[in-house]
């Protein structure tokens, strides 16, 4: 089943995660964005030189849309690693699977069955629930910031189906995607300026652009080949690989609330969906 790429894709995006909560100390999203990218432009250009593929497309204006949405919501979800537990982060930034039904009955302007409008209000208390604990200004703000990289990932998800549809090989999108994040964090940069490249930086940032370069075609081969509803709640095991990562490194812990939001959280997802599925195997 292609959807079980996405547990690749889960696992190698926790192991990201990691080195971008690391990186976070020294370097700004942007800049993380912007090296990331640089794997992925080089790794997939090599990949197409050696394989005499031919990196010209006909679907280039799908190709910056998908590109924008995605390092935009890169960027979100960067800014709230260095500021939440890992798992926590990772949480907000997986609400996705509840946009992509939603937005998956607005396109097929569908009757909405109870359980969407139920997932989300338990989706939205269960992100609540996450951020209790500090009840700051600051963290509410962090915390919508993550719940944006969530929603505008549904969005470049949803476009790599369309992407998969007009015949684009899952390595061309990738290559797209990162060379489309690539332009936009380095103007980013241009902005907030830019740190010293140093042996540690060097070291975080290549494990970042790796393990982010390898999740990516895991994912968009999940979600171009894959159901797409499926392919979304399977990406929630990178919670359990968040939460294992950020107590083995940073000794995360949450209060019992923070569980329970979270459970919320995921449970709200699989409402979500399955109120899609009632109308039958719908690929967007």
């Amino acid at each position: 089943m292609q959807s079980l790429w996405m547990l690749m894709a889960s696992f190698l995006f926790a192991i990201m995660g990691v080195f971008v909560k690391f990186a976070s100390s020294d370097y700004s999203p942007a800049e993380i964005v912007f090296y990331r990218s640089v794997f992925g432009v080089a790794g997939m250009a090599i990949f197409a030189r050696t394989q005499n593929y031919a990196l010209a497309t006909p679907h280039l204006v799908s190709h910056l849309l998908r590109g924008t949405l995605g390092f935009l919501s890169l960027w979100m979800w960067f800014y709230t690693l260095a500021r939440l537990p890992l798992a926590t982060s990772v949480t907000l930034n997986y609400t996705s699977p509840l946009w992509v039904a939603l937005f998956a009955t607005v396109y097929f302007r569908d009757r909405i069955h109870w359980q969407l409008p139920a997932g989300l209000a338990l989706g939205f208390v269960g992100v609540l629930l996450m951020l209790q604990p500090t009840l700051t200004e600051d963290q509410y703000t962090i915390g919508a910031i993550g719940v944006g990289s969530g929603v505008l990932a549904a969005f470049a998800y949803l476009t790599l189906r369309r992407l998969s549809e007009m015949g684009e090989p899952e390595w061309r999108t990738v290559y797209y995607f990162a060379m489309t994040s690539l332009i936009c964090a380095a103007v980013w940069m241009t902005v907030e300026g830019t740190h010293v490249l140093t042996l540690r930086g060097a070291a975080l940032l290549s494990g970042v652009g790796i393990s982010a370069t390898l999740a990516q075609l895991a994912l968009t081969r999940a979600f171009g080949r894959g159901h797409t509803l499926l392919t979304a709640n399977l990406g929630y095991s990178g919670i359990v690989f968040a939460i294992i990562f950020g107590i083995a490194f940073w000794g995360e812990t949450l209060p019992f609330i923070g569980w329970v939001g979270m459970a919320l959280t995921v449970g709200s997802g699989a409402l979500a969906t399955w109120s899609v599925r009632q109308r039958g195997d719908i690929t967007v």
